[in-house]
């Protein structure tokens, strides 16, 4: 599942990428293949004990982060 992290809150990307000319059709980021279309990758998180997860910043500035 792909969020967005506004400080200390995670948000559904549906909410934000409505609004954004970088989004695809059906208003939902550009992911594919594992990798985000419309940002660009700025670091690895570490959740607890979770395996790593890639974090994004997209074209609006945002951060973006695949969880399961």
């Amino acid at each position: 599942m792909l969020v967005i992290i506004i400080n200390d809150r995670v948000i559904a990307p549906e909410r934000v990428c409505q609004a954004c000319l970088m989004a695809d059709r059906d208003g939902q980021p550009r992911w594919q293949q594992g990798k985000l279309g419309c940002g660009r990758l700025v670091r690895t998180l570490n959740f607890c004990s979770e395996p790593q997860s890639d974090a994004y910043e997209c074209q609006m500035g945002f951060r973006l982060v695949e969880i399961e």
